[in-house]
């Protein structure tokens, strides 16, 4: 059961931030030309979409006193790494899904050489927007920091090395503890790297940021059980993916490994284990509490 409640208006927080976080994507992508591989990146990155990590990263700072300007850079590169890494899990050689966010996948709306170039292009970007960020509220020091933590979440001993996981466990039974670890790198290093980036750019004491990973360790790995379970339960019109796919392809997954209801459980007990990371924090931090909770209730 969760322990906590309050009253909090999650929607219009995320109405709120994800409209910043628009906002700053397209005058981003606008400053790129209009060719082909352009058209290809921005119908994937302003296709929509939860914008929970950028999100993230913007209320980890402001749940440390910090303001969401100082983190726009950092939350709009992480949403550009995840859209990259949507757009390649989906190609026929990894997902082979025709469904993201309510639309065909990049390599069905356009081909598959494009749809390859258009993740590679969004990594690359996501780069470019960190490096070039503005130094007058941090210096050098910690935007190298940030830079090295959300490489490391991203990169081939994180989020690739979870998604590398992930396909060789296909057709094969694991232990629930080898299944934690992979999608601790495939989904939660990305979700960590967010909250912990946020808490580092907002000037976050050390016992704040380690409090804050902890918060992220736990709704990541939960996230990743209701994403799960979304693939057994959910309506495809409402998730805006296929459902079905996880166990067309003998996925290793919660519910295959405990079952719907103790999967559902277990992501209880995740988001417990979070809420009770953030409990010292003042009411700053009551969207990550919101969010913590929304990640088990929500429908897509």
């Amino acid at each position: 059961m969760i322990h906590q409640q309050f009253i909090f208006d999650l929607d219009s927080y995320l109405e709120s931030k994800n409209n910043l976080i628009n906002n700053e994507l397209e005058k981003i992508i606008d400053a790129q030309s209009s060719n082909l591989i352009s058209k290809a990146v921005r119908y994937s990155l302003m296709s929509g979409g939860k914008r929970l990590r950028p999100v993230l990263c913007i209320a980890a700072a402001e749940a440390v006193g910090g303001e969401e300007k100082c983190v726009i850079p950092a939350a709009c590169a992480i949403e550009m790494i995840h859209t990259y890494s949507l757009i390649h899990d989906d190609l026929p050689a990894i997902d082979n899904d025709s469904l993201r966010r309510g639309k065909q996948t990049c390599h069905i709306a356009f081909d598959e050489a494009t749809a390859i170039l258009a993740g590679d292009a969004l990594l690359t970007l996501s780069f470019q927007v960190l490096s070039s960020t503005d130094l007058n509220d941090h210096d050098a020091g910690t935007w190298l920091r940030v830079i090295s933590l959300i490489a490391i979440a991203a990169g081939y001993k994180g989020m690739i090395e979870g998604q590398m996981r992930d396909i060789s466990h296909e057709n094969r039974q694991i232990s629930i503890e080898k299944l934690e670890v992979m999608h601790s790198l495939k989904t939660g290093a990305l979700i960590e790297a967010s909250v912990k980036s946020g808490a580092i750019l907002g000037n976050g004491s050390p016992e704040q940021i380690e409090q804050l990973q902890t918060y992220a360790k736990n709704i990541g790995l939960a996230f990743q059980i209701t994403d799960d379970l979304l693939n057994v339960t959910g309506d495809p019109s409402v998730t805006g993916k296929e459902v079905g796919t996880d166990k067309a392809r003998n996925k290793c997954t919660y519910p295959a490994l405990l079952g719907i209801s103790e999967s559902e459980a277990y992501a209880k007990k995740l988001v417990n284990n979070a809420l009770n990371a953030i409990e010292l924090f003042d009411n700053k931090s009551d969207p990550l509490r919101a969010i913590a909770m929304y990640i088990i209730e929500r429908k897509r």
